[in-house]
């Protein structure tokens, strides 16, 4: 029962993220695992809360 977690900025719409779920499942059934026992966690971070090597993605 795989549980995929994505965490990416924030701005997606509805629709791109049930795009995102669907695809993540397709790849899981290709592995054999069924449907129905994947779940897909989508967390929007915004911008000002993301930071890599010491800046902010938010500028």
């Amino acid at each position: 029962m795989p549980v995929v977690t994505v965490d990416m900025w924030e701005g997606r719409s509805v629709e791109q993220k049930k795009q995102l779920a669907e695809g993540i499942t397709s790849v899981m059934t290709r592995l054999g695992i069924p449907a129905e026992a994947v779940t897909v966690i989508i967390k929007d971070i915004p911008k000002h809360n993301w930071a890599t090597a010491g800046k902010l993605a938010s500028g």
